[in-house]
């Protein structure tokens, strides 16, 4: 086992991991920082919860704080994008221990809060700035930071950015970064689009990979239960009463549908809250402060909305509904069993959700465990999947050969984006 103090870190982080309570890295950890130390693009693959913040944020801050020299005025050192205003709160935060007491300057824009107040925190300069893609190219276009001085660029949860369609955002940014510069990438899967993304913006990138893609933390223990539909708010309120005190994060596809099923839990006498794309910045910081307090013990959460929650007293993830992406059901269940601890993830699966659930396991090269209900037959060789008289093996009519038919990715990724 490595201690921190083996990673070859300045003495002004070694001291403040300690003030923290930090003293052995995660394996993650243990391979990502010798690497980012010694100036290497990363591409790193790790489950949620095991501790990538750290990875490329002590070898970020490393840098930074041997290169002297205040930012000329709205200009940024280091850039780190992320896909949510909760993840990019949590990413600042935990910086922030690292660079007490030092000249480090660490600063967050993202949506939902004053443009104005932003553009006069960017105006001073800064060494670090966390924002979601979407925020930061409002701040470009009306010139309030300028990113040629940004010698080090993070990617970090880029899958989940892939997902909402921020591939284009960071067409955008990408141009305005200086070079040369050092990219580190950080996701729980890795995708086709992945790969293209890393070979676009990492050169000769080195990997680290703690797990393979699509696999749960360890210490998590799942099941599943295949219910009708109707049978979901009984079921739901029979696990919840087994635990009345255990933080539990129930997951549903919509934002409309987990503002209901939170207002019918309140109405039930249970202690909810909900976050979703509908809540304003301000509503969701609450909850989420309440939900790690133990103030509130059941979060109800889309996925997007979800993505920046790092409490380690999760004790339950419950998928109210299941995702339609796979990769989302990796990253749901990965709320619980972070940072050494056990957790338990429960599904439930109605008929029209069991091709939904074979792709999970399929993805994740498991068969989640059946807590209750009748098992769906999972056939593999549907006949809707062989070429019949209406199907055709080639383009469809006035299709280009060789053309990709992204009409339908692209519906399917903004019904999710609407649903966050």
């Amino acid at each position: 086992m490595f201690d921190f103090d083996m990673l070859g870190l300045a003495p002004t982080l070694l001291s403040a991991l300690k003030r923290a309570g930090l003293t052995q890295p995660t394996p993650i950890q243990n391979q990502a920082i010798p690497l980012a130390l010694q100036g290497h693009d990363v591409l790193g693959l790790a489950q949620t919860g095991t501790g990538k913040t750290l990875a490329f944020g002590l070898p970020l801050v490393d840098h930074l704080l041997a290169e002297p020299g205040k930012p000329a005025p709205r200009t940024v050192k280091a850039l780190i994008l992320a896909p949510t205003r909760e993840l990019v709160n949590q990413i600042a935060d935990s910086l922030r221990i690292l660079t007490a007491g030092t000249k480090v300057r660490v600063v967050t824009v993202v949506g939902g809060q004053s443009i104005n107040k932003q553009i006069e925190v960017l105006s001073r300069g800064n060494d670090i700035l966390v924002a979601t893609p979407g925020r930061l190219i409002d701040l470009m276009d009306r010139g309030a930071v300028n990113l040629s001085s940004v010698r080090h660029l993070v990617l970090d949860e880029a899958d989940q950015m892939l997902d909402l369609g921020f591939i284009h955002a960071l067409r955008k940014i990408a141009p305005r970064l200086g070079t040369p510069r050092q990219t580190m990438l950080f996701s729980a899967t890795m995708p086709k689009q992945m790969e293209e993304l890393s070979r676009a913006y990492l050169k000769d990138p080195r990997r680290v990979q703690v797990s393979p893609p699509g696999k749960a933390a360890d210490k998590i223990t799942q099941s599943v239960h295949f219910i009708d539909r109707a049978r979901k708010p009984d079921m739901l309120r029979e696990i919840l009463a087994r635990d009345l005190g255990a933080l539990t994060l129930v997951f549903s596809r919509t934002k409309h549908g987990a503002e209901k099923l939170m207002k019918d839990l309140v109405a039930d006498g249970f202690n909810a809250a909900s976050i979703h794309g509908n809540k304003s910045q301000g509503q969701r910081d609450r909850a989420i402060k309440a939900f790690r307090d133990g103030t509130v013990t059941i979060l109800v959460a889309t996925d997007v909305a979800a993505r920046g929650i790092d409490i380690p007293g999760v004790a339950y993830v419950i998928n109210y509904d299941l995702p339609e992406v796979p990769d989302n059901y990796v990253h749901r269940i990965g709320r619980t069993a972070r940072a050494g601890r056990e957790g338990e993830a429960i599904a439930f699966c109605t008929p029209d959700e069991a091709d939904q659930l074979r792709d999970i396991q399929k993805l994740m090269k498991i068969e989640i465990p059946v807590a209750s209900g009748r098992v769906p037959v999972f056939g593999t060789d549907k006949p809707a999947r062989r070429p019949g008289p209406k199907q055709h093996r080639g383009p469809k009519p006035g299709a280009v050969a060789g053309e990709k038919p992204a009409a339908n990715s692209n519906r399917r990724r903004q019904r999710r984006r609407r649903a966050a």
